[in-house]
Protein backbone atom coordinates (compact mmCIF):
# COMPACT_ATOMS: atom_id res chain seq x y z
CA UNK A 1 0.00 0.00 0.00
CA UNK A 2 1.94 3.66 -1.20
CA UNK A 3 1.35 6.83 0.50
CA UNK A 4 -1.77 7.98 -2.14
CA UNK A 5 -3.54 4.65 -0.96
CA UNK A 6 -2.99 5.98 2.52
CA UNK A 7 -4.42 9.58 1.62
CA UNK A 8 -7.35 8.08 -0.12
CA UNK A 9 -8.52 6.40 3.04
CA UNK A 10 -7.85 9.74 4.94
CA UNK A 11 -9.79 11.80 2.29
CA UNK A 12 -11.74 14.12 4.65
CA UNK A 13 -12.71 17.06 2.40
CA UNK A 14 -12.31 18.04 -1.38
CA UNK A 15 -9.27 19.31 -2.56
CA UNK A 16 -7.37 19.42 1.10
CA UNK A 17 -3.95 20.39 0.94
CA UNK A 18 -1.01 19.40 3.07
CA UNK A 19 1.86 20.62 3.59
CA UNK A 20 4.83 18.60 5.23
CA UNK A 21 7.73 20.32 5.80
CA UNK A 22 10.69 18.04 5.72
CA UNK A 23 14.15 19.30 7.60
CA UNK A 24 17.39 18.24 8.81
CA UNK A 25 20.67 18.36 8.45
CA UNK A 26 22.90 18.18 5.51
CA UNK A 27 23.37 14.33 4.58
CA UNK A 28 20.83 13.48 6.87
CA UNK A 29 19.26 11.53 3.84
CA UNK A 30 15.95 14.14 3.41
CA UNK A 31 16.06 14.55 -0.82
CA UNK A 32 16.55 10.78 -1.41
CA UNK A 33 14.06 9.62 1.58
CA UNK A 34 11.60 11.96 -0.52
CA UNK A 35 12.29 10.73 -4.30
CA UNK A 36 11.86 7.49 -2.21
CA UNK A 37 8.57 8.13 -1.57
CA UNK A 38 7.09 9.77 -5.20
CA UNK A 39 8.78 6.57 -6.19
CA UNK A 40 11.69 8.10 -7.99
CA UNK A 41 15.03 6.93 -9.11
CA UNK A 42 17.73 7.86 -6.30
CA UNK A 43 20.73 6.46 -7.94
CA UNK A 44 21.84 9.87 -8.13
CA UNK A 45 21.04 12.54 -5.57
CA UNK A 46 23.07 15.54 -5.12
CA UNK A 47 23.16 17.88 -2.06
CA UNK A 48 20.06 20.70 -2.08
CA UNK A 49 21.23 23.63 -2.91
CA UNK A 50 18.11 25.14 -2.27
CA UNK A 51 14.70 23.36 -1.96
CA UNK A 52 13.04 20.44 -3.65
CA UNK A 53 9.35 20.35 -3.37
CA UNK A 54 7.02 17.27 -4.75
CA UNK A 55 3.69 17.62 -5.19
CA UNK A 56 0.86 15.15 -5.74
CA UNK A 57 -2.31 15.20 -6.54
CA UNK A 58 -5.04 12.28 -6.15
CA UNK A 59 -8.59 11.63 -5.41
CA UNK A 60 -9.10 15.30 -3.95
CA UNK A 61 -5.98 15.67 -1.98
CA UNK A 62 -3.03 17.68 -3.10
CA UNK A 63 0.63 16.72 -0.39
CA UNK A 64 3.36 19.22 -0.89
CA UNK A 65 5.92 17.92 0.14
CA UNK A 66 8.75 20.67 0.96
CA UNK A 67 12.63 19.31 1.30
CA UNK A 68 14.89 22.32 2.25
CA UNK A 69 18.79 21.77 1.89
CA UNK A 70 20.44 21.36 5.57
CA UNK A 71 23.42 22.48 5.03
CA UNK A 72 24.68 25.45 7.98
CA UNK A 73 24.39 28.57 5.45
CA UNK A 74 21.22 27.58 4.62
CA UNK A 75 19.44 26.55 8.04
CA UNK A 76 18.84 30.25 8.75
CA UNK A 77 16.31 30.34 5.63
CA UNK A 78 14.05 27.28 7.07
CA UNK A 79 11.79 29.81 8.74
CA UNK A 80 10.93 31.60 5.70
CA UNK A 81 9.41 27.67 4.87
CA UNK A 82 7.49 27.10 8.64
CA UNK A 83 3.79 29.06 7.80
CA UNK A 84 0.99 26.51 6.88
CA UNK A 85 2.98 23.46 8.24
CA UNK A 86 0.63 20.79 8.94
CA UNK A 87 3.18 17.92 9.55
CA UNK A 88 7.17 18.59 10.64
CA UNK A 89 8.79 15.82 8.89
CA UNK A 90 12.55 15.61 10.52
CA UNK A 91 15.01 13.85 9.51
CA UNK A 92 18.25 12.19 11.44
CA UNK A 93 21.57 10.16 10.44
CA UNK A 94 21.47 7.72 12.95
CA UNK A 95 24.72 6.74 11.98
CA UNK A 96 26.67 9.70 12.43
CA UNK A 97 26.74 10.33 16.52
CA UNK A 98 29.31 12.90 16.13
CA UNK A 99 26.09 15.29 14.96
CA UNK A 100 23.61 14.19 17.32
CA UNK A 101 24.12 17.18 19.49
CA UNK A 102 23.99 19.48 16.18
CA UNK A 103 21.25 18.23 15.02
CA UNK A 104 19.49 18.13 18.87
CA UNK A 105 19.84 21.80 18.63
CA UNK A 106 18.53 22.59 15.54
CA UNK A 107 15.34 20.38 15.85
CA UNK A 108 15.16 22.29 19.60
CA UNK A 109 15.19 25.36 18.48
CA UNK A 110 12.34 24.08 15.64
CA UNK A 111 10.18 22.80 18.60
CA UNK A 112 10.23 26.90 19.79
CA UNK A 113 9.23 28.28 16.86
CA UNK A 114 5.90 29.70 16.98
CA UNK A 115 4.62 28.99 13.50
CA UNK A 116 5.63 24.99 14.34
CA UNK A 117 3.19 25.27 17.54
CA UNK A 118 1.28 22.25 18.05
CA UNK A 119 2.31 20.86 14.86
CA UNK A 120 2.92 17.38 14.92
CA UNK A 121 6.51 15.98 14.36
CA UNK A 122 7.71 12.69 12.94
CA UNK A 123 11.48 12.42 13.54
CA UNK A 124 12.92 9.66 10.69
CA UNK A 125 15.86 8.05 12.63
CA UNK A 126 17.64 7.14 9.32
CA UNK A 127 20.25 5.23 7.77
CA UNK A 128 19.29 2.00 9.66
CA UNK A 129 20.73 -0.19 6.91
CA UNK A 130 23.80 1.23 8.41
CA UNK A 131 26.01 -1.20 10.60
CA UNK A 132 26.83 1.90 12.48
CA UNK A 133 23.51 2.99 13.13
CA UNK A 134 21.91 3.96 16.27
CA UNK A 135 18.65 2.39 17.60
CA UNK A 136 15.34 4.92 17.00
CA UNK A 137 15.19 4.33 21.00
CA UNK A 138 18.32 5.45 21.45
CA UNK A 139 18.24 8.65 19.49
CA UNK A 140 14.89 9.52 21.08
CA UNK A 141 16.91 9.22 24.71
CA UNK A 142 19.55 10.77 23.32
CA UNK A 143 17.90 13.96 22.28
CA UNK A 144 15.07 14.13 24.98
CA UNK A 145 12.26 13.45 23.27
CA UNK A 146 10.06 12.03 25.82
CA UNK A 147 9.78 15.57 26.71
CA UNK A 148 8.21 17.40 23.92
CA UNK A 149 4.40 17.94 25.30
CA UNK A 150 3.61 20.71 22.99
CA UNK A 151 2.72 17.92 20.36
CA UNK A 152 2.27 14.85 18.79
CA UNK A 153 5.40 13.19 17.85
CA UNK A 154 6.75 10.07 16.82
CA UNK A 155 10.34 8.54 15.90
CA UNK A 156 10.77 5.93 12.90
CA UNK A 157 13.27 3.77 12.22
CA UNK A 158 14.06 4.00 8.31
CA UNK A 159 16.38 3.56 5.59
CA UNK A 160 15.79 6.00 2.55
CA UNK A 161 17.72 3.67 0.25
CA UNK A 162 15.32 0.41 1.21
CA UNK A 163 12.45 2.06 1.88
CA UNK A 164 12.34 0.09 4.96
CA UNK A 165 10.49 2.37 7.39
CA UNK A 166 9.08 5.21 5.22
CA UNK A 167 5.55 3.24 4.77
CA UNK A 168 4.86 3.04 8.90
CA UNK A 169 6.62 6.79 9.01
CA UNK A 170 3.89 8.25 6.37
CA UNK A 171 0.93 6.44 7.84
CA UNK A 172 1.50 8.02 11.10
CA UNK A 173 1.95 11.45 9.86
CA UNK A 174 -1.84 10.98 7.75
CA UNK A 175 -3.59 9.86 10.84
CA UNK A 176 -2.02 13.04 12.62
CA UNK A 177 -2.30 15.63 10.06
CA UNK A 178 -3.51 19.03 11.86
CA UNK A 179 -5.76 20.07 8.86
CA UNK A 180 -5.83 24.19 9.21
CA UNK A 181 -8.71 25.88 8.50
CA UNK A 182 -9.26 27.70 5.26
Amino acid sequence: MGLLSILRRLKQTPDQEVRLLLLGLDNAGKTTLLKQLAAEDISHITPTQGFNIKSVQSSGFKLNVWDIGGQRKIRPYWKNYFENTDVLIYVIDSSDRKRFEETGLELADLLEEEMLAAVPLLVFANKQDLMTATPASELAECLSLHTIRDRMWQVQACSAVTAEGLQDGMTWVCRNIRFRKK
